[in-house]
């Protein structure tokens, strides 16, 4: 399938096996592996593509082909094999222990090779982050924090002494005696702080934060280490394969004859607190056969040495002691520590046993102590009396009797005694750690300090069968650590990228803060509920237990421990212990002495025979009070105080920049060229590495202001260059440079560049005159060219506007003269015709006064007729003024001009009979027959004025249509919007849907993530039980409660009632049913569940896309349309909870059959390829896209581009290369124009060779049977 391209499959034991996929199905996806063709089959999202070339290595993983933990594991293992130990993802280096001595990787000639080299330019290395985090405090005046994590014998411990070792040689002044005290700061802390563990030979059982300080001449002026939770119970006991710290060996081993007669040391089968752990020593060949018999233990001289590429007892006692002269600690001072350590062997020896004698249930040194006892009084300096006393009972002092009360001695019993023992030997031991390290800063004091540079090395995440308060307390700190790594390199990152507009994809990770405020919120808190029980009288830690139990039974990171993966758990008792899952997997704490460790005070006699010391040494390592009380036993919080400590520290590395070294433990065994490749990706995801390597796909590790490049470069820069804006001058800069678009973006207040491109950042960044000087003159010239290039460009813009500009006004003058004659006809034509009319009436009434005229014989009636004929002049005057100077309606000047004109006629009636004459009959009649013509002629105007009447009263009977037709319009509007609201209210009902799908999402997130975390739980439980032979078993978990949606209820019902079950079939048996099936109903749902697969599948591949890959053809089975539109109809119309496809039990047709008369329909669809669109902008390069569906499902597709040959595609043989949607899906049958004839379509596949194509396919017998097959055949 898919050209049996390479993938990479889970597996428990390697992390991942390389294979080729032979099957999909909707949620799982088969593999066949190279290694031994077993096929595995696996969810989607644990099988990831691999690269190309089996081979192929990269320093920085973000350069891989594909980004994934597969090829991340696989790079990481190839670079091991071949002791690259290092290797980045991004600026995150990855530093896998060889377990093997590598002294050319750390050689001077390598640390002046990596002096000034950003990281990239040269092989991933622990000297190139030491450098970019003195670069950086150097550019920006901050800070730096190294961080420097793991687990538990990952070389966390040697990274930070290589990283201060770069420091001191590289930017110190010549490697000073301040530079030289604090590289030797280092075997001095390892000695008393460091042991063997079952994971590590030198483990560190405390944390430490050693700062190195600079002046504002980036000088080393002065250290400072702070120290965290030192491991007090390792003093008095260790599991049979550890040992206790390191400076006990070395004293019996490696000290000279004179120094172990004074303080009587012999072996460590001579003493209690080392009898019980391993009594080997750390040996070589050369060392072992110089060690005489009496310093060797029956152990070791039963089974020799043990040997480690750094630890050597005996000569690491010279060192010991070398770094003590060196740190300027005189003869009697390391005199004085050495009869502490060996005061505490001493005291381990006083063993306790009931005394018979005492009826209050006392306890006495036993017979065989009583040697002991003087040797620690004498070393101690102590009076033995006093301190045998002191051990077997304790004062109290009575609340009343005298001024103070009254003194009372309290006997204690065995195990209080014993307890009383420890206590005082923990408090010893502590208090000389402390001065040790007090004493380490005392040398290499400062006064002014600009910036420093802090590297964390701190115990790793611990989980053994028996954790008690210390790996609870180491647990709480590297939580806290994973979380600020989280915040500072996840969280705070996608902030800014989102700040600034980059449109970064969002990574999701894993939010351990739940777990850090079960344990430190306050009240309710594990920590605060260990303090509140450790106050009362008769504290209890099943108490404690059942509380916490109590508090967090919600709690999904809390389970009691019979929910452990790990079978000896199972056996705890509820009030016992509990079990919580932290980041990196699930830890069952036994809670039997939490509170004894809680506790960090001492019985006050003890304390008080300490203080009356005579040494002065001892008396200063426990200063007293005077006005202490010993009523009763204080009570000095352990945890808290660590919680205080640890809060501290966080505010430190908050206030600084960040640097992250990641170390990874390549085996459980500790030897050399053993890759566990299933171990090792457990830490990489526990480490966040895997989120990271999703954010640094599209991220931007490194970033510069605006304004600080600006300040950096202004006083180089012209005049005419200082004006710019400080983000133009940065464009500028870069386009100067040559710098791809690619490889930065630029941002609201920031310019950010991709991963690998430091080389480029650190060029911008240098700061010397030359290198700044000549990169203003490129500025300059670039925008020399620049501005020429913007002048033509505006020159011909301005030519077109004005073009423009002259057109549009020609055609704005010809508008407004076809609307200006349009309103003044309209306003103007009822009174130009008005006048028209009363024209007509001036010549009646010219007439008239003709007619007054030739009346001769009656002068008063001529007279009387004269003026009556004047003032109907002057009453037409009036009206043909009054049509002139005022506006009158049609209505108005009609009245006026019919009431004129009755005037006329009533008056020549009136005229002619008032003539009488004969010889005026004849003028008359004339008169009468002109006037008949008259009234005629105002007969045919009153028709015309009829009809204008009917016309008007048509077109108000079209405006009543009108309004009626408005009305209705606005009757369909109201119920469109009516429809509106309803598509609202379903729109919102969808939007309810869609949040309750993402809802579910959610819950499902959170389901798989809980999944997840059992997932690392038990690979973490499988890595414990093969370490110490156990069993460990996959918790069964509960069924799912999620809430579904009654649509999805009855969709599964639906299914349940399906005839037809594919679930179990593959790939191929689908595939050849579709092709064979003459059953109608099966051959439809073979479709169906053929084409859900593809979908899955498909989505598998998009998210698994190649990185890295610049202009190249995007794998699209679809023009972006066809996708787009798809992807819109999934989001609006997809199921709460995906269908899972049919159960396995189906039949298999045997005899073939014609395919159904599906509809046949046809698609033409242009698309533009994503590698040509930003260089195409107009579309030069447009091609088309066919598709042939026959039914819902596509048959054919072509793809015709403008320049190459076309892409040909049939159902059958390019499944996995053709559309997986439905027609209905594609949303093509929506799309205007995309339709098309079944005649064009063939045309088209005809005229690229389309039916040869399809001939070969099915002489091949590898189409499927279609409309277009069976056409072809017939």
């Amino acid at each position: 399938m898919d050209d049996q391209q390479k993938v990479w499959a889970p597996d428990p034991a390697n992390g991942f096996k390389m294979g080729s996929i032979v099957d999909i199905k909707t949620d799982t996806i088969t593999v066949e592996l190279f290694e031994n063709k077993k096929q595995v089959t696996a969810p989607y999202d644990r099988v990831f593509p691999a690269e190309e070339d089996d081979n192929k290595t990269v320093n920085d993983n973000c350069a891989l082909m594909y980004l994934n933990e597969a090829t991340l594991l696989n790079n990481i293992r190839l670079r091991y094999k071949k002791n690259q130990i290092y290797t980045y993802v991004a600026n995150i280096l990855i530093a896998v222990n060889p377990y093997s001595d590598m002294p050319h990787l750390y050689s001077k000639d390598v640390i002046k090779k990596y002096q000034g080299k950003s990281l990239g330019v040269l092989p991933p290395h622990v000297f190139a982050i030491a450098d970019k985090a003195f670069r950086d405090m150097k550019v920006y005046k901050q800070s730096q924090a190294i961080v420097v994590s793991g687990e538990s014998g990952a070389g966390k411990t040697e990274s930070t002494k290589y990283i201060l070792r770069y420091l001191t040689e590289s930017h110190g002044s010549g490697a000073g005696i301040i530079e030289q005290r604090i590289v030797e700061a280092n075997p001095l802390l390892e000695a008393f702080g460091n042991a063997k563990t079952m994971r590590n030979n030198n483990s560190s059982r405390f944390g430490k934060f050693v700062e190195m300080h600079f002046d504002n001449k980036n000088t080393v002026v002065g250290g400072y280490v702070s120290h965290y939770l030192l491991e007090k119970s390792r003093i008095v006991g260790q599991s049979k394969e550890e040992r206790n710290y390191h400076v006990f060996y070395r004293i019996c081993a490696g000290a000279p004859e004179e120094l172990r007669k004074k303080f009587h040391i012999t072996t460590p089968d001579d003493y209690s607190y080392l009898k019980k752990g391993n009594t080997q020593y750390f040996t070589t060949k050369e060392t072992a056969a110089k060690l005489p018999d009496n310093r060797k233990s029956s152990q070791y001289k039963k089974e020799g040495g043990m040997t480690d590429i750094i630890l050597d007892d005996i000569k690491d006692y010279k060192k010991m002691e070398a770094a003590i002269h060196k740190l300027g600690v005189t003869e009697e001072e390391k005199m004085d520590i050495f009869r502490v350590v060996a005061g505490v062997l001493h005291l381990g020896n006083i063993l306790m046993e009931d005394c018979s004698e005492d009826n209050k249930g006392g306890s006495m040194i036993a017979a065989g102590a009583e040697r002991a006892l003087k040797l620690t009084a004498e070393l101690m300096m102590v009076d033995a009396e006093d301190l045998r006393e002191s051990l077997t009972t304790r004062i109290m002092q009575t609340a009343k009797g005298g001024g103070r009360g009254t003194l009372i001695k309290v006997p204690l019993r065995k195990d209080q005694a014993t307890h009383a023992r420890d206590a005082l030997a923990k408090a010893i031991y502590s208090t000389l750690f402390d001065y040790i390290v007090d004493r380490v800063n005392r040398c290499f004091p400062f006064k002014n300090s600009s910036t420093y540079i802090g590297v964390l090395d701190i115990a790793g995440f611990e989980y053994f069968q028996l954790n008690s308060f210390e790996q609870f307390c180491i647990n709480y700190c590297n939580e806290k650590l994973q979380q600020f790594f989280n915040k500072r390199v996840l969280k705070e990152e996608q902030e800014l990228y989102q700040r600034e507009g980059l449109g970064i994809a969002h990574v999701s990770y894993v939010d351990n803060q739940d777990t850090i405020d079960m344990i430190e919120v306050k009240p309710g808190g594990i920590m605060d509920l260990l303090d509140e029980e450790s106050k009362l009288p008769r504290a209890s830690n099943n108490n404690f237990t059942t509380n916490i139990h109590t508090k967090h039974k919600a709690n999904f990171r809390l389970a009691v421990p019979r929910k452990s993966p790990l079978t000896i758990h199972r056996n705890v008792r509820d009030d016992e212990g509990f079990l919580i899952r932290h980041f990196a997997g699930a830890v069952c704490y036994q809670t039997f002495q939490f509170i004894e460790k809680n506790n960090d005070a001492l019985h006050a006699s003890l304390e008080c025979l300490m203080q009356e010391s005579k040494h002065k040494f001892i008396k200063s390592l426990f200063p007293g009070t005077s006005s202490k009380s010993i009523q009763k036993l204080a009570f000095i919080s352990v945890g808290s105080k660590f919680k205080k400590q640890l809060m501290e520290l966080m505010e430190k590395l908050e206030s600084t920049g960040s640097n992250f070294i990641r170390c990874i433990k390549p085996n459980s065994k500790m030897v050399d060229q053993l890759f566990e490749g299933g171990q090792i990706l457990n830490q990489l995801q526990c480490a966040g590495m895997v989120s990271v390597l999703n954010l640094m796909q599209g991220g931007y590790p490194s970033r510069a202001v605006f304004a600080d490049l600006y300040t950096m470069y202004k006083q180089y820069m012209p005049k005419e260059l200082v004006r710019l804006d400080p983000r133009l001058f940065c464009k500028a800069l870069f386009k100067a440079l040559g710098l791809d678009d690619y490889d930065f973006k630029f941002g609201l207040t920031k310019v950010f560049f991709r991963p690998g491109k430091f080389a480029e950042f650190d060029q911008l960044m240098k700061s010397d005159p030359e290198n700044l000087a000549f990169l203003v003159k490129k500025v300059k010239r670039w925008l020399l060219c620049t501005r020429w290039k913007y002048a033509q460009f505006g020159t011909l813009m301005v030519i077109k506007l004005k073009n423009k500009i002259e057109y549009r006004r020609k055609a704005l003058v010809k508008m407004q003269s076809c609307v200006r004659m349009y309103v003044a006809i309209k306003k103007h034509r009822p009174r130009y015709k008005g006048l028209q009319l009363v024209s007509t009436l001036r010549k009646q009434l010219d007439e008239m006064k003709k007619i007054v005229n030739s009346i001769k014989e009656d002068k008063k009636t001529k007279d009387r007729l004269s003026k009556d004929v004047g003032e109907m002049e002057k009453a037409m005057d009036a009206l043909v003024k009054r049509i002139k100077t005022t506006m009158m309606t049609r209505q108005q000047i009609d009245a006026a001009y019919f009431d004129m004109s009755n005037k006329i006629n009533n008056e020549l009636k009136e005229i002619a009979k008032k003539k009488a004459k004969a010889e005026e009959q004849e003028r008359l009649r004339k008169i009468q027959e002109e006037m008949e013509l008259e009234r005629k002629k105002k007969e045919e105007e009153e028709r015309k004025r009829k009809k204008e009447e009917e016309e008007r009263r048509k077109k108000a009977e079209m405006e009543a249509k009108r309004k009626r037709e408005e009305e209705e319009a606005k009757r369909r509007a109201e119920e469109e919007r009516k429809r509106q609201e309803e598509e609202r209210k379903r729109i919102e009902a969808d939007r309810k849907l869609q949040a309750e799908k993402r809802r579910q999402e959610e819950e499902e997130a959170k389901r798989q993530a809980q999944m997840e975390q059992e997932r690392r739980d038990y690979e973490m439980a499988l890595r414990l039980a093969q370490e110490n032979e156990a069993e460990a078993m996959q918790v069964e978990r509960q069924a799912d409660t999620l809430t579904r949606s009654e649509q999805v209820i009855a969709q599964k019902q639906t299914n349940l009632l399906k005839r037809h079950d594919l679930g179990k079939w593959k790939y191929a048996e689908l595939r050849d049913a579709i092709n064979t099936s003459c059953e109608i109903d099966l051959l439809e749902a073979c479709r169906e569940e053929f084409h859900r697969r593809l979908k899955v599948y498909h989505a598998w591949k998009v998210k698994n896309k190649k990185q890295n890959v610049r202009n190249e053809t995007a794998d699209q089975r679809a023009p972006v349309s066809v996708i787009e539109t798809a992807h819109e109809q999934e989001q609006m119309h997809a199921p709460l909870i995906p269908v899972p496809g049919p159960s396995p039990g189906a039949a298999k047709p045997a005899q073939p059959a014609a395919p159904p008369s599906n509809e046949q329909r046809y698609f033409r669809v242009p698309f533009v390829r994503p590698s040509d669109q930003h260089k195409d902008p107009q579309f030069k390069k447009k091609g088309w896209w066919y598709a042939h569906f026959d039914g819902p499902w596509i048959a054919r597709q072509m793809e015709i581009h403008p320049e190459k040959q076309p892409v040909l595609l049939v159902a059958g043989k390019d499944d996995l290369q053709m559309c997986e949607l439905s027609l209905d899906e594609t949303g093509l049958t929506r799309k205007r124009g995309a339709e098309v004839l079944e005649r064009e379509f063939e045309s088209e596949w005809d005229k690229n060779g389309g039916r040869n194509y399809l001939m070969l396919a099915i002489k091949n017998k590898q189409a499927r049977q279609t409309y277009a097959t069976q056409k072809l055949q017939s």
